[in-house]
């Protein structure tokens, strides 16, 4: 069996009045995340908004608690690294 791990969340980014201000803080996060986690992470909507980013990730395995695990870790980095307050978030788990 394969996992897959789906996860869209948000960041309330009101404090900025730039796309490049938010760039700055959206690359930040993700490249973070990447290197820490070793996921695949990506802005995914409201690319042009400079007041909140959503950002989603995938995480794959052979086990639903440790893609479960992975995605409550990863998030709980957003909330304790990002530079803008955690808004929402969404996960699915799918098997396959």
């Amino acid at each position: 069996m394969v996992y897959v791990g789906v996860c869209r969340f948000e960041l309330d980014l009101a404090g900025n009045d730039s796309l490049k201000g938010k760039r700055s803080v959206v690359k930040s996060l993700i490249q973070r995340a990447r290197n820490r986690f070793n996921v695949a992470m990506a802005e995914v909507e409201d690319n042009d908004s400079h007041s909140v980013a959503v950002i989603g990730f995938a995480v794959i395995g052979n086990d639903k608690s440790f893609v479960n695990g992975c995605i409550d870790k990863i998030i709980d980095f957003v909330e304790a690294e990002a530079e803008a307050p955690l808004v929402d978030f969404q996960f699915q788990i799918d098997q396959y």
